[in-house]
């Protein structure tokens, strides 16, 4: 899994002033907790936009003063004017201990439902999942191959293995839904005229059977 570096330093002084001055050197306050203690740091805003600004789910190893620890992103705030960072919440991983995380879905497999004709839904990019720290992975593959016309894949459809999902197991995933076609399609019956407007074709359909064709019709006497 892919591990972002974050190298800060210890804080030592707290308070509105303090993170003020380090606002001004273009410096992010963050915390590290669920280790052995709680670690106050500050790190070049520069160095946080790759964890960040991505949908992506990496680890951090961040260093402070010749200390490593291996955590995951828990939580941002950012300036309601500006939409800068201004603070970052880590939790260190600790091997036997663990951690609640979001993962983002990955799906895979051409749709059934999408082949007949259907459009594929996406209803969650990610799920909240429950594991020990050395079963964090990237993505939670998501298989649709089977999925067809009106069906639906759920949370308790997913099979990840070591991991909690604690999302509610009846929120869907994914859906194949009937694309306005396939409705006009179902609703008459059979397949649309080509270029035409079904209720034209219709209602054209009865006009035409109370018409005699030109062959019908009597020859005019002479």
């Amino acid at each position: 899994m892919k591990t972002i570096t974050i190298e800060g330093h210890l804080r030592t002084e707290m308070g509105k002033q303090a993170t003020r001055q380090l606002r001004s050197e273009e410096k992010v306050p963050g915390v590290i907790y669920g280790g052995a203690k709680e670690v106050n740091f500050s790190a070049p805003a520069t160095s946080f936009k790759t964890l960040v600004y991505t949908p992506d789910f990496q680890l951090a190893e961040i260093k402070v003063d010749g200390a490593a620890y291996r955590c995951i992103l828990k939580d941002l705030q950012f300036d309601k004017v500006t939409d800068a960072l201004i603070h970052a919440d880590f939790l260190e991983l600790v091997e036997d201990k663990k951690v609640v995380a979001t993962i983002p879905i990955r799906f895979t497999g051409a749709a059934k439902g999408v082949k007949d004709g259907g459009k594929l839904i996406t209803k969650m990019k990610a799920l909240k999942i429950k594991t020990l720290p050395k079963y964090l992975k990237e993505n939670i593959e998501v298989d649709l191959t089977e999925l067809e016309l009106n069906g639906n894949v759920r949370v308790q459809d997913v099979k990840a293995d070591n991991y909690e999902i604690l999302n509610s197991p009846r929120i869907p995933i994914a859906s194949i839904v009937l694309t306005r076609q396939l409705k006009q399609e179902e609703a008459s019956g059979a397949p649309a005229v080509a270029g035409a407007k079904p209720a034209a074709a219709a209602a054209a359909a009865p006009a035409a059977a109370g018409k005699p064709s030109a062959a019908a019709k009597p020859a005019a006497k002479k």
